[in-house]
């Protein structure tokens, strides 16, 4: 089997920026590397959102994505958005180096996350646990500050 990769080049609130490659390894994982610039320092709440529009920035990119309708929660949780990736971290100087595996966002098959758009949040993502209305839904992570597509990379 062919190694598939994707990437998201992540732009956003005035100087977010961003780049993120994603690559399925053959027991079904898929890899997120990547650097993004520009975050306040802390947690962000990082997902996979079941749109690749970006007409209205981040915020025409919907939901979480969810193909089998569950609450949201950690990523380590039975009880999961399949986008629901947790946290990324900004050091002091604003810039989250990203290393995630999860076996919930494949780059093919039936709930695959092509074209699909990764959000990287303003807060911290509860992970469906601070009691917040939004908690079961969005982990009440706060407005969208930076967003890509995540589309197919040439193997060369």
């Amino acid at each position: 089997m062919a190694t598939v990769k994707a990437v998201a080049i992540i732009t956003g609130d005035p100087k977010v920026r961003g780049t993120l490659q994603f690559l399925q390894d053959p027991k079904g994982g898929t890899n997120i590397r990547g650097r993004i610039s520009g975050l306040s320092p802390g947690l962000h709440g990082f997902h996979i959102h079941a749109l690749g529009d970006t007409t209205n920035g981040c915020n025409s990119t919907g939901p979480h994505f969810n193909p089998l309708k569950k609450n949201h929660g950690a990523p380590s949780d039975n009880e999961r958005h399949a986008g629901d990736l947790g946290n990324i971290v900004a050091g002091p100087d604003g810039v989250a180096d990203i290393s995630i595996r999860d076996m919930q966002i494949p780059l093919t098959g039936q709930h695959s996350i092509l074209g699909r758009a990764v959000v990287v949040h303003a807060d911290p993502d509860d992970l469906g646990k601070g009691g917040h209305d939004l908690s079961k839904m969005t982990g009440n992570a706060g407005a969208r500050v930076g967003c890509g597509i995540i589309g197919l990379q040439s193997s060369v």
